[in-house]
């Protein structure tokens, strides 16, 4: 249909989000990828059209925690199109990272929704012209203020244990730039409605929401909200019910 080949015309020229998460369980391999935290980044700013990318580390146990997880770690980026990030995904520094990890999973995403900034900077650009249909992927980032800190990471815990016991996530994992001051939040719900179901219910994750807004913990903050286009490559928190890579 007509109207079928205008939305998939439309899609070629939308921005592609991507989260790539490598696992080293190789201890003597871990000191490399730590070096590459900082080697990388001239790779990422030679990628055609990748516009915005992160290299981060992670959380330990589900990743929503103040002490790191010095096997996994993430390259999040965004593309101009879809095309730009096929390309960018088959270059430098995705093959090296590859070729050193034990496992790699790809999330390819669409933005949806987006406010507030990321390092003085705008960087998902959803299409809003487009509802969300099928497993739907929030992303949470913020720089607390240093004095906050204390109060702020008190309360992970509980979040923590909501999150974990609601059978709604499919996917969850917490990074960040620079351990404790810089956190992201990511995970993956069947639906927006779930999804905003756990936001708005009366428990740890909106208590916090209202102890940051009251007590101004953030310097900077994002969120964001995208429709999950695929996911490759096998990952020890395996999720099913996901689009996959045929």
């Amino acid at each position: 249909m007509l109207s079928d080949w205008i939305y998939t015309f439309r899609r070629c020229g939308m921005q592609t989000v991507t989260l790539t998460l490598h696992r080293f369980d190789r201890v003597a391999v871990r000191p490399w990828v730590v070096a590459q935290m900082g080697l990388s980044r001239l790779d990422m700013a030679r990628l055609p059209g990748c516009t915005f990318w992160k290299l981060c580390g992670t959380g330990s146990g589900a990743g929503f925690s103040p002490r790191p997880n010095w096997s996994t770690w993430a390259i999040l980026a965004c593309w101009e199109d879809r095309a730009a990030a096929e390309a960018g995904l088959a270059a430098q520094p995705y093959r090296r990272w590859a070729a050193r990890a034990d496992a790699v999973r790809t999330i390819v995403l669409e933005p949806a929704q987006a406010r507030g900034q990321w390092s003085g900077r705008t960087p998902f650009a959803p299409d809003g012209n487009r509802p969300i249909e099928g497993p739907v992927a929030a992303l949470t980032r913020a720089t607390i203020r240093p004095r906050h800190l204390a109060r702020f990471w008190a309360r992970v815990p509980d979040i923590h244990e909501a999150i974990l016991s609601d059978m709604n996530v499919t996917f969850r994992i917490g990074l960040g730039e620079v351990p404790w001051l810089h956190q992201v939040t990511f995970s993956i719900w069947p639906d927006a409605r779930t999804m905003a179901d756990f936001a708005r219910a009366d428990g740890p994750h909106m208590r916090a929401v209202r102890a940051v807004r009251a007590g101004d913990w953030f310097s900077e903050e994002l969120y964001a909200r995208f429709a999950v286009i695929e996911m490759r490559g096998a990952w020890p928190d395996e999720t099913s019910d996901l689009p996959r890579a045929a």
